[in-house]
């Protein structure tokens, strides 16, 4: 085998195996507004919106944080939910994200028939600029 040939059979194993290759790509994440995120009930993906209204309900079980995207509650398209349990990551979410466009990664649920993330880590919750 002449060595022109060993080269190019080498350059194609290494770019089989690379990160960059076929076999080795992630699954990519669905990004979806907050109006689309009610059609992927089920579904890993992240939902991208301004923080219309925020809330942190001290005095409720669990002590839950809303984070409610392009319109205030009770119109919300949206909700990230944090609770109470994971609440110190995150600071005071209900003011440090409040009016600011943010994107959230995780899997969409839905509670009395609007779609929502339940966030535990602040990594899934990305400013936007």
């Amino acid at each position: 085998m002449n060595t022109k040939r060993r080269i190019n059979i080498a350059l194609l194993l290494l770019l089989a195996l690379s990160p960059l290759g076929v076999g080795a790509r992630s699954p990519q994440v669905k990004k979806l507004t907050a109006v689309e995120a009610k059609d992927h009930i089920g579904e890993q993906a992240t939902v991208c919106g301004k923080v219309a209204s925020a809330r942190y309900a001290a005095s409720t079980r669990g002590k839950p944080t809303f984070l409610n995207l392009d319109k205030p509650y009770p119109n919300q398209m949206f909700t990230i939910l944090i609770w109470g349990e994971n609440r110190e990551n995150f600071g005071t979410p209900e003011q440090k994200y409040r009016d600011k466009a943010v994107c959230v990664t995780g899997k969409i649920t839905e509670y009395r028939g609007a779609p929502e993330i339940v966030v535990s880590d602040p990594h899934s919750i990305e400013l936007q600029r």
